[in-house]
This record gives C-alpha cells, sequence and structure tokens, in this order.
C-alpha cells in the first residue's frame, strides 16, 4: 500500500530489509559518526537496514556476497571507492544481484561523482529511499586464475599506484591532501613501462607507456572529464594510454585533463572496446577503483548492465 514519509515525501510500497556495509574510517570517519542518523532516515523510508562495519581487506566482499545469500533486499555501500569496489565484488560473483544503495564517505568517491549521488548523506538516503534504479556496467580482470570486478577504473604505471599507497590514518587526518603529499613524491620516480595491450576492434599497441586507464565513468581520481565521451551503461570502456615523456610533458597533459582538452595530445591514445589484454616484461601492479587488484598480465571485460543502483533518472543529482 502506497504510503507517504514523513515530509521528505518519500514513497515506499513494502517494507524492505537492507544491509549496510560501512567502513568506519571513510571520510575521516563521518560515516561512522553519521551511522545512527542514516538508520533513522531509512527506517522512516520503510527500509529496515542491519549494519556491518567493515574489519580489513576483503571483508566487504564477504559481506555482500553473504548478505545476497541471506536474501536482503538492498545492499548499502557507505565508504569510499575501495568500500565501493569490494562490496560490488561480492555482488558481481553472485547469479542474482539485489539494488545497491550508495552513501560516499570517502576522499574522492569518482563513482558517486560520475553517477551524480550527492555527497551530502541525507539527500543520499533519499535516492535509496525513492527506489529509482539505473543499471551500470561493471569491469571484470582476470589476472591469472583469480577474477576481481571494478565499477569506475582499472590501470597501471607508478601514479596509478597513488590511492592504495597513501595510509588510510593520513587520508582520515588530512583528505585529499594526502594524494597531492604523494603524488609529488611520486614525481620524482615516473618513468615509463614496456607495454604490449591487445584492445578488441583497434588492434596491438606495443610501446613505453607512462600509464594505461581503463576506465567506466567519465571521473577518475577527482579529474572529471578524463573520459568526456565515457557512458556507464554503453556495454564499453574507454582505454587511455599516455605515451613515454618528460615530467615537464607529463604535468602539462595532467592540467590539459582537467580541462578535458587532453585527448587532443599526440602523446594519448583514446579508444573505446569492451575487451583488454595487457602484458609486460616487467612487474606493474594494477589498480581496481583505487585498490590494488594483483599485477600483468591480465585481461579486462565488460558485463553490461550488470548492476542495479539506486540514482537520480530525473537528472543528475548534485554532488558536494
Amino acid at each position: 500500500m502506497q504510503s507517504m514519509i514523513n515530509e521528505n515525501k518519500w514513497v515506499t510500497y513494502m517494507s524492505k530489509r537492507a544491509r549496510l556495509i560501512y567502513n568506519p574510517t571513510s571520510g575521516r570517519e563521518e560515516g561512522r559518526k553519521r551511522l545512527v542518523d542514516i538508520l533513522q532516515r531509512l527506517d522512516a523510508a520503510g527500509i529496515e537496514t542491519t549494519t556491518h562495519a567493515t574489519e580489513g581487506e576483503g571483508d566487504a566482499t564477504r559481506c555482500a556476497a553473504e548478505a545476497i545469500d541471506n536474501g536482503y533486499d538492498i545492499i548499502i555501500a557507505c565508504g569510499g571507492d575501495g568500500t565501493l569496489n569490494e562490496v560490488i565484488d561480492g555482488m558481481s560473483r553472485k547469479e542474482h544481484r539485489p539494488p545497491l544503495g550508495i552513501i560516499p564517505f570517502g576522499t574522492t568517491n569518482d563513482f558517486a561523482r560520475a553517477l551524480g549521488i550527492p555527497r551530502n548523506w541525507e539527500e543520499a538516503c533519499e535516492l535509496i529511499a525513492r527506489q529509482e534504479l539505473r543499471a551500470v556496467d561493471v569491469g571484470r580482470v582476470y589476472t591469472g586464475n583469480q577474477a576481481k570486478h571494478f565499477i569506475n577504473i582499472a590501470g597501471g604505471g607508478v601514479l596509478t599506484e597513488l590511492s592504495y599507497e597513501v595510509p588510510s590514518k593520513l587520508k582520515t587526518v588530512i583528505g585529499q591532501l594526502a594524494y597531492y603529499m604523494k603524488g609529488l613524491e611520486k614525481m620524482t620516480r615516473l618513468r615509463p613501462t614496456e607495454l604490449r595491450m591487445n584492445v578488441e576492434g583497434h588492434g596491438e599497441f606495443h610501446d613505453e607507456f607512462m600509464l594505461f586507464l581503463i576506465t567506466n565513468t567519465n571521473s577518475v581520481g577527482g579529474f572529471e572529464k578524463l573520459a568526456p565521451s565515457a557512458s556507464i551503461n554503453d556495454g564499453l570502456f574507454d582505454v587511455l594510454l599516455v605515451k613515454k615523456c618528460n615530467i615537464a610533458e607529463f604535468i602539462r597533459i595532467a592540467a590539459m585533463a582537467l580541462r578535458g582538452e587532453h585527448l587532443n595530445d599526440p602523446h594519448v591514445i583514446h579508444m573505446q572496446t569492451n575487451r583488454v589484454e595487457v602484458t609486460t616484461p616487467e612487474y606493474v601492479e594494477i589498480n581496481l577503483d583505487g585498490e590494488l587488484g594483483g599485477s600483468l598480465p591480465a585481461s579486462f571485460e565488460v558485463l553490461p548492465s550488470h548492476l542495479n543502483i539506486f540514482a537520480d533518472l530525473s537528472g543528475v543529482s548534485s554532488y558536494r
């Protein structure tokens, strides 16, 4: 039976059971501080919610898979890009995948930014309560016999190591500044890597590259124009390669990327595809949504419209 919920004019049709998986250290511990308020807001919308605080690497993945096995109607990821990645990895392995809600409390929140999910926790809860769903693609990567999933970005190269090398305690204390500090340190070790890439529909690329990025959205590391044509549900990755260059040239390209002008630079290769294979004679780690995801060689593929996520279908929600 249709009912109106409080002053927020949320609409629900029946009570639903949700499992909220949260990182107590994300966003300077703001998620932990707001947990009671979040639960009250969801309860007012007819969403009966239990919680799980993550305790270490892989914990959110296990909890998301267990929540599906236990019949929860909704999974909610509350934290940053790392927490979201683990939740999506756990869900994507299952044949039945309930809707996913996102309450972003991390330092960067790339995927939430790309999907227009507001950083304001009250507005994020409202999106979940409104029950409007958007189908989104998921990326899957194979490294050896192991498969993992990502929702926003996969990549390799010295600067892609930033997000998982910055200590969580430092991010809790100083937020985005921690990445800038680490980036300055990384610049002194910036060097190209020999890569061989087989890109479906585009052939083979064998050269020295500063980094490679395989994106599912337009927002990567806070750069909102890195892949301007990327769509979350077109069944395609946007692949970006930066050819060998010196530090001054690399900084110039990064500045251009802030304005979305980098794709015409001769050092940048941009393509769209649904499958990529990457090999190298060197040791290169893989970044998956800001987390360490193994090392090359690896193959990447798109799983079209693999998850349904609560989003604003009337337009793009404000991100703040």
